[in-house]
């Protein structure tokens, strides 16, 4: 499955061309940077740092954050395309799925969190151990995604 994945036309046009695969990086950081930046932040003022900072700009972004993942998920997914075989056998590959899944977990968890707890316009997240917790395990597995996604070209 995975060859014919790579000897699809569009895989070998990433793979070969001389601007597909340094875009599709590109933009595959881009959509890191906003993802893991903007929640990053959130997951920052859970643990009460910026304290300036309202928690309804969380909100606001939430789509945001929504359309970078969509990016990064295409991106991501042409990228292994044009080395599917290579990458599915790589340690630090799927320890970047599995902090990707943890993050994206967390992420969903925290959301269902501030459904339920939002009251009055003022978070009482912060002082709630769950929460904490899923901010701190969010950090986590987004830096060890960003960290494994690094090492996928040194390490096997």
């Amino acid at each position: 499955m995975l060859t014919a994945l790579e000897t699809t036309s569009l895989a070998i046009w990433v793979g070969e061309s001389l601007w597909a695969y340094p875009a599709l990086l590109a933009a595959h950081i881009v959509g890191l940077a906003i993802v893991v930046g903007l929640l990053s932040m959130r997951d920052l003022k859970l643990l009460g740092f910026f304290v300036q900072v309202d928690f309804r700009i969380f909100s606001d972004l939430i789509p945001l954050v929504i359309a970078a993942f969509c990016l990064n998920a295409l991106s991501g997914f042409l990228l292994f395309s044009s080395q599917a075989n290579y990458l599915a056998g790589s340690v630090p590959f799927v320890v970047k799925l599995v902090c990707i899944a943890v993050g994206l977990g967390c992420a969903f968890g925290l959301q269902r969190r501030r459904l339920k707890l939002f009251t009055d316009g003022a978070w009482a997240l912060t002082q709630d151990l769950l929460t904490r917790t899923l901010a701190c395990l969010s950090l986590s597995a987004w830096t060890g995604a960003i960290v494994a996604g690094r090492l996928i070209a040194y390490l096997f």
